[in-house]
């Protein structure tokens, strides 16, 4: 920290006060201060008055040091609170609402609305925005080190572990917005590794990485997708190219199902050559995007990724995660491989349980997860063990949703990328965006 400036010291003076003014000319002063030997200064006053300054700054204390800034360390580990100490997180990128919605962008009525929602704890766009910085710091990092060979759940900790300490995980407060999605291939999502599970990543392998993180049950949910070689390269630019489409199409009171068509106009115009053949790109009509409720990922409105007669409307404040998906296959998904992902169920009935061991992990669930997805490497980490006959059964009454992965025909590839954003009152805020994608 930089000291404030020391005060400057007022020269004596050093004019003789039992001499006549009339009997002292000027070019009689003497400097009388010691080591000046009694001899006349040329420049008489004015030049006593510089070599007394002179003295002064000898004496100036030594500033001190600025304090150094935090850095974030590689993989990143050091919590967000640390860098961004004032709270003041940064904001996504700022897209303005068009048509009859361009009056937003300039009404005082509306600014007023955001400085209200700013000042309200439960409302506040910081939360939202410090879950995003943390991914987009975590997701750097997973490009920069996940290379082939590396296992599932070597690549599942590598982004958990970061994404715990950046968010500086506390309870239901702060932490993971639901487990990580690293489907391969045909395998377009709901896939993260269980315990045990032996998947390697392949040089020729499509990964889509799907990660959730949440402040106070701000969810920010964002996804995109890697490959180690060219030939799916059309297969990526065609999802990113929709998802850009569907977020830019994306405002308040805009038809859902006008956004649909319009990233299925884009997606399908992209076509994917492997060895000789030609495959087009097709969205994969029974996945969509999603609204976002407070601790809860799926929030009631859907974004389909085709043309469809849906009339809801984006409404003024609410968050939806704009994703999309591709495939050179059928362009359809079905339940395929050993389920990971769960949540509790927010409107589940209240039913009585027969085991006694379902009971207990139902209060694990609640005091851990609460309505948040979680996977069952995620129950090993809080301690629970052989609960699989449990955890079935809480499926079985309705209280738990279980999310089996989702492919598409073996032999395609799919890809996916996906955005948060949030319809502020004046503009569209796509809160997830990076220098990435």
């Amino acid at each position: 920290m930089i000291s404030k400036a020391d005060k400057q010291v007022e020269p004596k003076s050093i004019v003789p006060q039992d001499h006549e003014e009339d009997d002292v000319e000027e070019d009689d002063v003497v400097d009388e201060t010691p080591g000046a030997g009694g001899e006349p200064i040329e420049g008489g006053l004015e030049t006593i008055i510089t070599c007394y300054s002179e003295e002064t700054k000898k004496k100036k204390k030594k500033k001190k040091s600025k304090k150094k800034k935090v850095q974030q360390s590689d993989p990143p580990r050091v919590g967000l609170s640390k860098i961004f100490t004032n709270g003041v997180y940064p904001e996504g990128e700022i897209q303005p609402y068009k048509d009859d919605n361009t009056w937003r962008t300039t009404s005082e009525e509306k600014r007023y609305d955001e400085r209200m929602a700013m000042e309200d704890p439960e409302i506040t766009y910081q939360s939202i925005r410090r879950a995003a910085e943390v991914h987009r710091q975590v997701r750097q990092s997973a490009r920069k080190h996940i290379r082939p060979g590396m296992t599932m759940t070597e690549i599942a900790n590598l982004i958990e572990d970061g994404s715990r300490a950046l968010v500086e995980e506390t309870g239901l407060e702060s932490g993971i917005g639901f487990p990580t999605g690293l489907s391969l291939n045909h395998c377009a999502a709901h896939y993260t590794p269980n315990a045990g599970d032996t998947n390697v990543l392949q040089s020729g392998d499509v990964l889509k990485i799907d990660i959730g993180v949440h402040v106070k049950g701000r969810i920010v949910d964002s996804a995109f997708t890697l490959n180690f070689e060219p030939t799916y390269d059309r297969l990526i630019e065609a999802v990113k190219a929709a998802t850009d489409t569907g977020v830019r199409e994306s405002g308040i009171d805009v038809r859902l199902g006008e956004i649909g068509g319009a990233i299925q106009e884009t997606m399908e115009s992209y076509e994917v050559e492997v060895n000789g053949k030609i495959y087009p790109v097709k969205s994969i009509e029974n996945l969509s995007g999603h609204s976002i409720g407070l601790y809860q990922i799926h929030g009631g409105k859907s974004v389909q990724l085709v043309k469809n007669d849906d009339q809801t409307k984006m409404e003024e404040g609410e968050y939806f995660a704009i994703e999309t998906f591709g495939s050179t296959g059928r362009g359809r998904v079905v339940e395929s491989g050993e389920c990971s992902h769960y949540a509790k169920i927010i409107d589940a009935p209240r039913v009585p349980l027969r085991l006694t061991s379902a009971k207990s992990l139902l209060k694990s669930i609640s005091n851990n997860f609460g309505t948040l997805p979680f996977c069952r490497r995620y129950l090993d980490r809080v301690g629970e063990s052989k609960y699989l006959l449990a955890l079935n059964h809480l499926v079985q009454q309705g209280i738990v949703q279980d999310y089996p992965p989702l492919c598409d025909a073996k032999g395609s590839m799919t890809a996916q990328f996906e955005h948060t954003i949030l319809l502020r009152p004046t503009v569209k805020e796509v809160i997830s965006r990076g220098d990435d994608y």
